[in-house]
């Protein structure tokens, strides 16, 4: 900086050493490059995109949107809870006025214990779950339900999900099956990466027809992504999931997914009689 004033206001006198003036520039401009490229090993650059990361890895074309629901009953009224839901939740989703469906409820039977688990599928994404809840507000039966579950209930939260573009859709299943559900928590932007691994991965899982479903999360806890699986027990699941180390690449899906995840829960769970999934 001297010298660049020192040339400005005397440049006779820094003319008669112009070498030495363009060797410190020519230092300076050779610094700014070393620097550059020493932050640029620190500094990730983003790639410009014109779609949201959600948009990338969900089925546009079918516009399916998903609510979890998980409530946690008072022990001692587990049965009545269950018994409420049988006698409400199927006709809700036989009835054609109501544009959702009943994908699976459950009961966690490894994991949080006294816990109910519903998934319900809203094709039409938010309109469609809008009209829902605008109807069920005018639905007298719906209104008592709440009211009578909410005596049984000591928790409940929810989440809005979208399906992965490379999962199978959930549909109704024979049984007698138990369901896994792994909730993983990604560290934020991550998601992408999940999925292109995910992608390559879920076909050495479909051996068993064990893969039911996978989502991830819109609103609620963000970040999140839910598996869903189907055995036939718990020897079945065990099986399952020791013969997919034995497909090549799987190793390294395992090995390049986990540094993504900050926390990682696995229930499994019961259907219920309501129950589209056995």
């Amino acid at each position: 900086f001297c010298t660049l004033l020192c040339f400005i206001l005397h440049p006779c006198v820094v003319h008669r050493d112009s070498s030495c003036v363009f060797r410190g520039f020519a230092t300076s401009s050779s610094r700014n490059r070393e620097d550059s490229w020493f932050k640029s090993l620190f500094v990730r650059k983003v790639d410009p995109r014109k779609d949201a990361h959600a948009n990338l890895l969900t089925k546009n074309e079918e516009s399916n949107l998903y609510k979890i629901q998980f409530h946690n009953v008072k022990p001692e009224c587990l049965d009545a809870y269950n018994k409420l839901c049988e006698d409400v939740l199927p006709s809700i989703h036989a009835d054609k006025y109501y544009p959702c469906e009943l994908v699976g409820t459950w009961n966690t039977w490894y994991g949080e214990q006294d816990q109910a688990v519903h998934l319900w599928r809203y094709r039409g994404g938010y309109p469609a779950l809008t009209e829902v809840m605008n109807k069920l507000r005018q639905n007298k039966e719906f209104t008592a339900y709440r009211k009578e579950r909410g005596k049984m209930l000591l928790s409940r939260r929810n989440q809005l999900l979208l399906e992965f573009s490379f999962w199978n859709e959930p549909v109704p299943r024979e049984g007698p099956n138990i369901y896994e559900l792994r909730s993983y928590q990604l560290r934020p932007g991550t998601m992408i990466e999940w999925g292109n691994y995910w992608a390559r991965a879920i076909g050495l899982r479909q051996h068993n027809r064990e893969a039911v479903g996978g989502f991830f999360s819109q609103i609620g806890n963000l970040y999140m992504v839910h598996h869903l699986w189907a055995y036939k027990d718990l020897q079945s699941r065990e099986d399952t999931r020791n013969a997919a180390w034995q497909e090549e690449g799987w190793h390294e899906v395992v090995y390049y997914t986990v540094p993504l995840i900050q926390h990682m829960d696995s229930r499994i769970m019961i259907p219920t009689k309501a129950s589209p999934m056995q």
